[in-house]
């Protein structure tokens, strides 16, 4: 039995990981899959992909570019969700900011440096025109921290997955001022490059295992019911998020690839450009 330790967000986008855990199928093919939940992030999971922590990460495709381009010795493999990412902006229920044009030059909380929440806040301010030089981060690490520090007022705003932040605002912690979709797709699957080169085979059948099973993801019964009662979430919004969310079971394309670099050169989260053959690795 190979031993692979993966990590991934705690949210419904990887469901389909742990039905695959829970049904023993990736055992069936020799696979010790060993997932942890990682509820800091993408900021984090670049770290642990670093440290050699994990052999593979379910992570957030601006952060790992970044990342690798950075120095990160690890490669993406493959799309996991092609659709965007919906990231809610949300400010603490009694705050006095009630539109997102009020937020321009106050506090971004963040999970960490590097992550989704950080990144997104540079998409967000270009899409407003805002000075994105004057943006302000308080570090939060996780969604709790988020929730203590615009209570507080340490921060302002908090961008995070929309339906994942939901219960938190139908509970009236958060209000949500508006929505900023991903401009490219939402998650990839990346792996260290020393453990990719020993282990090609093995993940490739990981890819197989889990590519199996997001195809048919939609179709499961009563999946809607599932994703409901495991995440917290009302029926309702599960099924608008699964209309809007299609995962994938392809590799990276080069002109998706020179389109993220391009925005993330452009808002200055990069400062170079890594090439296609550094970034990509076929499987």
């Amino acid at each position: 039995m190979k031993t692979v330790k993966i990590v991934g967000v705690p949210e419904h986008f990887n469901l389909p990981w742990q039905l695959c855990i829970e049904n023993a199928e990736f055992e069936e093919i020799g696979i010790d899959l060993q997932w942890t939940d990682i509820p800091e992030g993408t900021g984090k999971m670049c770290q642990m992909l670093r440290d050699g922590e994990t052999d593979m990460a379910v992570i957030l495709t601006e952060g790992i570019v970044k990342d690798i381009v950075a120095g990160n010795d690890c490669s993406i493999v493959q799309v996991y969700v092609e659709s965007p990412l919906i990231w809610g902006i949300h400010v603490a229920s009694n705050s006095k900011y009630t539109n997102l044009a009020e937020l321009e030059n106050t506090k971004v909380a963040i999970s960490r440096y590097g992550s989704g929440s950080h990144l997104m806040s540079f998409v967000n301010a270009k899409n407003q025109h805002w000075n994105t030089e004057k943006l302000e981060f308080e570090i939060v690490n996780t969604i709790d921290g988020a929730v203590d520090a615009l209570t507080k007022g340490n921060g302002d705003y908090f961008m995070w997955e929309r339906f994942m932040t939901k219960p938190l605002v139908d509970n009236g912690i958060f209000r949500r001022v508006a929505d900023c979709p991903t401009p490219w797709p939402s998650f990839v699957i990346a792996v260290r490059n020393g453990f990719l080169e020993s282990n090609r085979q093995t993940v490739a059948l990981i890819l197989e295992t889990i590519n199996n099973t997001t195809i048919e993801f939609k179709d499961i019964p009563s999946i809607d019911r599932t994703l409901a009662s495991r995440f917290n979430q009302k029926q309702e919004d599960i099924r608008e998020w699964l209309k809007l969310t299609k995962w994938s079971q392809k590799p990276l394309e080069e002109k998706v690839l020179n389109n993220i670099q391009n925005q993330l050169f452009d808002l200055k989260i990069i400062d170079k450009k890594g090439t296609f053959a550094e970034i990509v690795k076929a499987v």
